[in-house]
């Protein structure tokens, strides 16, 4: 039975993401990656690719791409010089806030639009149960 729970649990929530991204504006990788450096700060492009379970080269593109539209700056490492230190930029982070915002209104359009109060505050009671599977999985 566990198995079946893990499996639809799986299914349906990454049916769930791809609904929701499915407005985003920008590319996935993009996204990600500002999100990165939005909540950890500063990083490498290998720390973005190893965060993100990508090649240096694909993560590589993608900052190169935030680079060139402003949205991420880079300095020297300064332990490293070898090694830029990347910082999302105030664009970048507003960029993100819209992506983020049109995520979350198309999320709670579908949840006001299809969930009664009752089923929704069921909803919210699940919240911290999948933010503990969550930590489960990541170790965090």
């Amino acid at each position: 039975m566990d198995d079946v729970l893990a499996e639809d649990l799986r299914q349906v929530i990454g049916e769930l993401v791809r609904a929701v991204r499915a407005v985003d504006t920008m590319p996935s990788g993009e996204a990600a990656t500002l999100g990165h450096l939005d909540r950890g700060g500063p990083q490498t492009t290998a720390d973005i690719a190893h965060l993100r379970g990508v090649t240096h080269q694909a993560a590589a593109k993608t900052v190169k791409e935030l680079l060139g539209n402003g949205l991420v700056r880079a300095e020297p490492h300064p332990h490293d010089g070898r090694k830029l230190l990347l910082h999302i930029t105030d664009p970048g982070r507003a960029r993100l806030q819209q992506e983020r915002s049109q995520r979350a209104n198309r999320l709670n359009t579908a949840i006001r639009d299809t969930l009664n109060p009752d089923e929704q505050k069921r909803l919210r009671e699940c919240v911290p149960l999948l933010a503990r599977v969550t930590a489960g999985i990541t170790g965090r």
